[in-house]
C-alpha cells in the first residue's frame, strides 16, 4: 500500500490531540515509514513576510504571500513548501503522486518573494512522520480515513472548514462519524 498523495482525515476519536480534526497530505509512504504535512492548522504567530524577514530574504513589491501551517510535531524549525507541480527545483523538488510538489530549499522562498514560483502553495513548519508499520496500525485502529487529495481543497484558504469540507466531499456527514472503532 502506497498512500503518497492521499489525505489522512482524522477520525473524531483521534487519541493524539495534536492531530484532532487534522488533514494530513501524505508526501512519501514506503515500508520504511511515512511522511506527511498537516494542511489545515495555520500558524498564528508568524506570517510568511515575517519569516522572509527572519531569513533575510528580500521581498519585491509583487512578492507572494502564502499561508504558514503547523506541518506536524517533527522538526518544527524546518520548512516545507507544498505546491502545485508547475514549479520544479532541480534536485530539490519531490513530486508527490504527480499532482503536488514539495520543496524544502530556499530557492522556492526566494521565487515566491519575487512574485514567482508555483501557482498554488502553502508552507508547513515541521512534518508528521511514522515509522515502519506505524501508519498502517493507526489505519487499522480507525484513527484515520483516507481519500484522494483534491488540489483545490488542499490549497483552499478555508483552513477552519477543510476537515468538514473533505468529509462532505466524500459524502460523509461529520455528525454521523463515531469515535468507536469496529471490524467485521
Amino acid at each position: 500500500m502506497d498512500l503518497s498523495g492521499s489525505l489522512l482525515i482524522a477520525m473524531p476519536g483521534m487519541a493524539d490531540p495534536r492531530f484532532e480534526r487534522s488533514l494530513v497530505l501524505i508526501c512519501a509512504h514506503s515500508p520504511e515509514g511515512a511522511m506527511g504535512l498537516v494542511i489545515n492548522k495555520p500558524v498564528s504567530d508568524l506570517s510568511f513576510a515575517g519569516m522572509l524577514d527572519q531569513l533575510k530574504i528580500p521581498r519585491s513589491p509583487n512578492g507572494r504571500d502564502i499561508r504558514l501551517h503547523l506541518g506536524g510535531p517533527m522538526e518544527r524549525g524546518r520548512g516545507f513548501v507544498l505546491h502545485s507541480p508547475d514549479y520544479m527545483s532541480v534536485g530539490a523538488t519531490m513530486l508527490v503522486s504527480g499532482r503536488f510538489g514539495m520543496t524544502a530549499t530556499v530557492d522556492i522562498l526566494e521565487a515566491l518573494a519575487r512574485g514567482q514560483g508555483p501557482s498554488s502553495a502553502l508552507m508547513a513548519l515541521g512534518y508528521s512522520g511514522w515509522g515502519p508499520g506505524q501508519l498502517e496500525s493507526e489505519l487499522q485502529r480507525n484513527d484515520w480515513l483516507t481519500a484522494e487529495a483534491p488540489a483545490d481543497l488542499v490549497f483552499s484558504d478555508d483552513d477552519q472548514g477543510k476537515w468538514t469540507s473533505m468529509l462532505r466531499h466524500m459524502g460523509i456527514d461529520p455528525l454521523s462519524l463515531s469515535s468507536a472503532a469496529g471490524h467485521a
